[in-house]
């Protein structure tokens, strides 16, 4: 908001990035450029080092909306747009929450599969009787016509799922 303009291209890429702001009327606009190479979600899409991060913060009374554009040539066929929206809760208090130290990677070893040997890929589809191909992901499943491809695909039989009880 000092009006710094972002590096260059070739300046190191952070896990915080580089991040400058500005207002649009009552929006504060915060555009994030230098991020490392990451994910978007943590069972989402890989993000690249030359993703682009905008958010909008707009408050109307007790209420703050944050929308966030995600535009990345190298993963994304189009950009990804999150929008949420948060309530101020003006009487309530945070419960006390300890910190407590835990090993939780006491191995060498890196859990992984195989390019081509993850027994797991399929498991979605076979359980709720989806193609495979609609299962993988990319902007066209994400539109109602995609739905008319898929009645071409082939459908794995249903796998029960494992009652809990």
């Amino acid at each position: 908001m000092d009006g710094r303009p972002h590096p260059p291209d070739y300046a190191p890429h952070t896990w915080e990035g580089f991040s400058t702001a500005h207002f649009e009327g009552n929006d504060l606009v915060i555009t994030t450029t230098h991020l490392k190479e990451s994910y978007i979600r943590r069972n989402g899409p890989t993000m690249s080092d030359q993703v682009k991060v905008t958010e909008w913060l707009t408050r109307h009374g007790d209420y703050l909306t944050i929308v966030t554009y995600i535009d990345d040539p190298v993963y994304l066929e189009e950009p990804f747009i999150q929008s949420v929206t948060y309530q101020r809760e003006a009487h309530t208090e945070l419960e006390y929450f300890p910190c407590t130290i835990v090993n939780e990677n006491i191995s060498d070893k890196i859990p992984h599969f195989l390019p081509g040997k993850n027994p797991w890929l399929k498991e979605f589809s076979e359980q709720e009787g989806v193609p495979y191909e609609a299962t993988r992901g990319g902007a066209e499943t994400m539109y109602p016509e995609y739905r008319a491809k898929m009645k071409g695909m082939k459908v794995a039989p249903l796998k029960p799922t494992p009652s809990a009880f």
